[in-house]
């Protein structure tokens, strides 16, 4: 690996005039630290890029995991879409509807979507983490919700203070966990998934009637192939089919020929 050089630098003076040591200059010491600086600065660099590039290390889910820990507290969005599979139109619908249902009811409610989870794998205790980081207080996070949507596991959560937590209620909580997001992530319908959640979320915090849980469209697959019977079946008409035919053939000529004698 080449070191940079050192630059001249004013006030430093050269070999031949230092006085520090017979052979040693200050310009000297000054470039070599400049040199081993440098050095662990690319060595540093170097390492952390060859960590990263271990994906069977989880090193990029984690830090996905880190980065959202590491997110400030919100304020001008309702949504961190780390996992960017929200499109704009969902974004901005996700800021006006939430913010509106802040200031009807006072009940903040934000969205995270991370890629995976490798660091804490229990989708609940990493949701609490993030608002516990968001709202270290019991009183700051008393009102505040969270529902956070894992693409490649296809699962989420909806946690919350305490306030909130008694306003939704165990059953739609349930419900939104077991229907909305794995039905609609399995079909990789990420905007939808997020979209009906809130859609319920904030009728039971207006007091309005809840949307049902959606169902999960059960694939009919028809048969391709012929059971038993229709086979044997099959098998009964085309001897029927066969027989006839060999009987004409036999028949006919022999009828011909009756008819030629005949005339004779």
């Amino acid at each position: 690996m080449a070191l940079a050089q050192c630059p001249a630098k004013a006030g430093v003076r050269s070999a031949a005039r230092a006085a520090v040591r017979p052979g040693i200059s200050r310009r000297a010491l000054v470039c070599k630290a400049h040199q081993q600086a440098n050095f662990g600065q690319k060595l540093a660099s170097a390492a952390a890029a060859a960590l990263l590039s271990f994906g069977g290390l989880g090193g990029p889910a984690i830090a996905s995991e880190f980065d959202v820990l590491a997110e400030p507290t919100p304020t001008a969005n309702y949504f961190v879409d780390d996992a960017n599979v929200l499109s704009k139109s969902t974004r901005t619908e996700l800021n006006k509807r939430l913010k509106l249902l802040e200031i009807q009811t006072g009940y903040r409610v934000e969205v995270v979507t991370v890629r995976r989870l490798e660091f804490e794998t229990d989708a609940f205790a990493f949701a609490d983490k993030v608002l516990e980081n968001w709202y270290p207080t019991a009183d700051a996070g008393k009102n505040k919700g969270l529902l956070l949507v894992v693409t490649a596991s296809k699962e989420g959560a909806v946690t919350g203070g305490p306030g909130f937590a008694e306003a939704v209620g165990d059953e739609l909580i349930d419900s939104i966990i077991s229907t909305n997001i794995p039905i609609f992530t399995e079909e990789e319908k990420y905007n939808q998934t997020v979209v009906s959640s809130v859609d319920r979320l904030e009728a039971k915090l207006l007091g309005n009637p809840v949307p049902e849980a959606p169902v999960r469209n059960e694939v009919v697959r028809e048969r391709t192939y012929r059971t038993k019977e229709e086979t044997e079946k099959s098998k009964n008409v085309t001897s029927t089919v066969v027989g006839t035919l060999l009987l004409i053939a036999v028949v006919v000529p022999m009828l011909q020929y009756y008819g030629y004698t005949a005339k004779d």
